[in-house]
């Protein structure tokens, strides 16, 4: 009988294990790929370099990227042609804040229903919030926070093709011991496994550098920290910060050197001040802003990320008595920082990106937030801008995403009516193509 070497068994199991594997993966991601010339002629185009609209445009796709764009392209004469000479089209959508696995339910008073739900189970409900965001014109979401693996998870599924949803840009969230990344604060100790429900947690920059390591080996595309208390979280204070600078220093300066953005979760202007002078990618929510810190947000490129549907959630949640006392007291509180400081911050010419805090509202409403980032002081182009060109450069990904330019991603959304005119009617997008693959069409899922 043939016998294997000891050091050879990785290779030959390797091996086995590719052989048995079953091509499904492979062969359902390339079936999707149309692979001939598509040209789509748009009524309006909204690009996302700058705030004007074109008439008449032709856009060319071959091979899930923009060929050609423009008001006399020629297109072949096999390329497939698609009307929406009575839409405006413009750039897929990028939300740069969700939960994709999570939900309002997981917010209520009864937040201990997790011990009694197999770890797989948010993965599942991505799965149904994937699709409903794709369908609602968002082609890429940076999500920023969920439980154990089951984001990345969902990441690479619609990456491989097996479910449909937007691009993930997939965060590992990490923070301090007690702070809202610590998902054992307000849990009652004994309750819960702490290692499995906090394997991001540091103290200390050595630790923060460490934490980073981990996150990234384990597959995060970005990191997030929590500055600050939450509005949802049990028993933290809001408005302290949570961090040092030094710690959130060693987590910019260790994702930097590992090519990897940091996005901060943060309420308070300490933890603000404190995120945005490390050299933080974007503050997310931003609920106290001063005139110094937006100054120097300005200066340094830093993102503001509003998040303005959450706060309007979480009132309306407060309001009916759906969230436990300490949340509803923060969320009643912080509103009125919230509303000026958006204001102004929008007043001021703080880099804008879009953003919204989807799973603490129902997936699919995320376009509401156009309209009350107008109602706040953005004109709609600016809104426009801050969902595509400015979402795409705060993840770094300008040269792929966020415009309808040559070389782009097709990543493509229709509406009717003009944006400019009423940012509301993108709460109803018709068509939706992205990497070249069409999934909504005449306001109709394509199966």
């Amino acid at each position: 009988m043939h016998t294997i070497p000891m050091r050879a068994l990785p290779l030959w199991i390797a091996f086995l294990l590719l052989s048995l594997a079953p091509p499904a993966v492979e062969a359902q991601a390339a079936d999707t790929r149309t692979t001939g010339p598509t040209a789509i002629h748009a009524g309006m185009l909204f690009d996302g370099t700058d705030g004007e609209m074109t008439r008449d445009v032709t856009i060319l796709v071959r091979d899930g990227r923009i060929e050609a764009v423009g008001t006399d392209v020629e297109v072949p004469g096999d390329a497939e042609r698609i009307d929406l000479s009575e839409w405006t089209v413009l750039p897929g959508l990028i939300d740069m804040h969700t939960h994709i696995t999570g939900d309002p339910d997981d917010l209520g008073a009864d937040r201990g229903a997790f011990l009694f739900r197999y770890p797989e189970q948010p993965t599942l409900v991505g799965v149904r919030n994937a699709e409903v965001t794709l369908m609602a014109g968002f082609t890429t979401v940076r999500d920023v926070g969920a439980p154990g693996t089951t984001a990345l998870a969902l990441r690479d599924g619609i990456a491989n093709g097996l479910v449909q949803g937007p691009r993930m840009i997939t965060a590992i969230s990490m923070g301090t011991t007690g702070s809202h990344c610590d998902r054992t604060t307000g849990i009652r100790p004994g309750t819960a496994d702490a290692d499995e429900r906090r394997p991001y947690v540091f103290d200390g920059p050595q630790e923060a550098e460490a934490t980073v390591r981990r996150a990234v080996r384990d597959g995060a595309d970005m990191i997030k920290v929590c500055a600050t208390a939450g509005v949802l979280s049990l028993t933290d204070d809001i408005g302290p910060a949570q961090m040092t600078f030094e710690e959130l220093e060693a987590v910019v300066s260790t994702a930097t050197m590992l090519n990897r953005r940091v996005a901060a979760h943060a309420h308070g202007l300490e933890g603000i001040r404190n995120a945005v002078r490390a050299g933080i990618t974007s503050i997310d929510h931003g609920s106290v802003l001063d005139d110094q810190v937006m100054q120097e947000m300005i200066e340094r490129g830093t993102w503001l990320v509003p998040t303005m549907m959450a706060y309007e959630a979480v009132v309306e949640m407060a309001e009916e008595g759906f969230l436990p006392a300490g949340p509803s007291q923060k969320a009643l509180e912080i509103r009125p920082y919230v509303v000026e400081s958006h204001q102004r911050a929008f007043a001021a010419g703080v880099p804008v990106a879009f953003g919204t805090d989807a799973g603490v509202f129902e997936h699919g409403r995320n376009a509401e937030e156009f309209q009350l980032m107008v109602d706040a002081g953005l004109s709609p182009v600016e809104a426009l801008l801050a969902a595509t060109r400015n979402a795409a450069e705060a993840l770094g990904m300008s040269e792929e995403l966020g415009t309808v330019e040559a070389g782009r991603w097709a990543d493509l959304v229709a509406v009717r009516g003009n944006p400019q005119a009423d940012v509301s009617v993108l709460e109803d997008v018709g068509f939706v193509m992205k990497e070249g693959v069409v999934y909504k069409r005449d306001g109709r899922p394509v199966r």
